[in-house]
Parts: C-alpha cells; sequence; structure tokens
C-alpha cells in the first residue's frame, strides 16, 4: 500500500521536470527567434578578438560578444552546450587570428567535449535595441 503513494509522488515529480523542461524549450525557441530574426547572412569567418561576453541561447546556439557593437549568431555541433548551461567561461579555438565555421571549435567550462561551429552569422545589434526598445 505504501508504494502507491511513493510512485505518485515519483510521477508528480517526473510530471513538473518535464513542464520545466517544455517551458524552457519554449523560451528557448523564442529567444533564438529573436536572434535570428536580427542576423545577416552567414559568414565564413570572423575576426577573432578576446570576446566581452557570451550566452547560451538555446542547446545549439550562443551569441558571442566581441564588442558592443560587434555581435555573432554561432549555431554549434555537438553536446557542449546541452551538457553545461551554466559554464561560467567559454574556450574558442581560431585560426590565424580567424574563427572559421565548419573548422573552430567551442568549448565550456569543465566539459571534456567541444563542439564545432557550424554556423557564424553578424548581428544587427542596432535593430536589434531598437526592436527591444518598441517592447
Amino acid at each position: 500500500m505504501k508504494r502507491i503513494p511513493l510512485l505518485l509522488s515519483a510521477l508528480a515529480l517526473a510530471l513538473t521536470a518535464t513542464a520545466g523542461f517544455a517551458a524552457e524549450g519554449s523560451r528557448d525557441a523564442a529567444r533564438l527567434a529573436k536572434y535570428e530574426a536580427h542576423a545577416g547572412a552567414p559568414v565564413k569567418n570572423i575576426p577573432y578578438r578576446t570576446p566581452v561576453g557570451w550566452e547560451v541561447v538555446d542547446d545549439d546556439h550562443i551569441l558571442l560578444t566581441m564588442r558592443p557593437k560587434e555581435v555573432y549568431l554561432l549555431r554549434l555541433s555537438g553536446l557542449c552546450i546541452q551538457n553545461d548551461r551554466g559554464a561560467a567561461a567559454i574556450a574558442i579555438t581560431s585560426q590565424a587570428g580567424r574563427i572559421s565555421a565548419g573548422f573552430d571549435r567551442v568549448k565550456t567550462g569543465d566539459e571534456p567535449s567541444s563542439c564545432r561551429v557550424e554556423e557564424i552569422r553578424p548581428i544587427d545589434t542596432v535593430a536589434l535595441k531598437a526592436a527591444e526598445a518598441a517592447k
């Protein structure tokens, strides 16, 4: 008889966790749509400068800020973001002072694996800020 309440508690916990993941996925999709709306066409590479910031957009994208008006949406392959969304720092490979799509890699936190940069798109920061201010 004691198994039924325990089973119900486990089921309730699983449903709560699933709802949390669904809400996070919905927020991620909205954030990605916002950045994609203000992203230019993909570029092959960008100059590497020490980033001033970065943020996770979803499990496959990060927003990389090189300078206040120089921001890029990077699409990554692999599990580095999925496994370590709370990482305080990232490491990015570069060759000859450039980050190249299809070649360079991103590593987050203590995660041993890295993700390949699949696509790089510049963000129109002026249009993005104007859209955010209009809301």
